[in-house]
């Protein structure tokens, strides 16, 4: 056995992860349910930035974990974040996840309009009659299209989860849908990702409401 590594049972990694990054967090601490998605993303990110970048409306997380435990049907910009999001759980409260980035009809509007195809899917998934979470994991112009139709009154969301990553237009497309008048969950900055999109929603679907 080589030595200096910790013997952990795989049942056990989790737990453990979650001991050592309460401990770094050091006397740091949030209500709860944001407490859990903040360790959440680090844990899925080893990245300790995102204590300081997550950003809550008022009462965010506990809406979003309402919004689910009502049934709520969750909208992703990419399939990776829809391939993350726990599914069985979601469907124990009667909800759904959805992604349109595969359909052939939404590339060929896409083309047909110079738009980016993210922003259709925000357009299909505005049109579901259902009570919506947005969880945007890489494309800004899911976000600004959100905005638009925010603003048009075409969509309520429950909940957005604004996590694009990258460099072109990221930030403004963040600090946008934090002015849009609905409850956002948000990492501030060029930082987040499919995964952290993900993980937001998985952490407010284990939350006890």
């Amino acid at each position: 056995m080589l030595k200096g590594l910790e013997i952990v049972k795989p049942e056990e990694i989790e737990k453990r992860s979650m001991e050592i990054i309460t401990e770094e967090l050091g006397k740091r601490t949030w209500t709860e349910p944001e407490f859990s998605i903040v360790k959440r993303c680090i844990h899925t990110s080893a990245d300790f930035d995102y204590a300081d970048n997550l950003c809550f409306s008022d009462g965010a997380a506990m809406v979003g974990v309402e919004a689910l435990q009502r049934g709520a049907a969750i909208v992703t910009d990419t399939r990776m974040a829809w391939s993350g999001i726990n599914k069985k759980k979601l469907s124990q409260y009667g909800g759904e996840a959805f992604c349109f980035m595969s359909d052939e009809d939404v590339a060929r509007e896409a083309k047909e309009r110079a738009c980016t195809r993210a922003a259709v899917c925000m357009e299909r998934g505005a049109a579901l009659d259902r009570e919506l979470i947005f969880a945007v994991g890489n494309a800004p112009t899911a976000l600004i299209r959100l905005y638009e139709l925010i603003q048009e009154k075409k969509v309520r969301p429950a909940l957005i989860i604004g996590a694009p990553v990258g460099f072109v237009n990221v930030v403004e497309a963040k600090e946008l849908i934090m002015t849009a008048g609905v409850p956002y969950i948000v990492p501030r900055g060029r930082k987040g990702g499919s995964n952290i999109a993900a993980t937001i929603c998985n952490a407010m679907l284990y939350a006890q409401g």
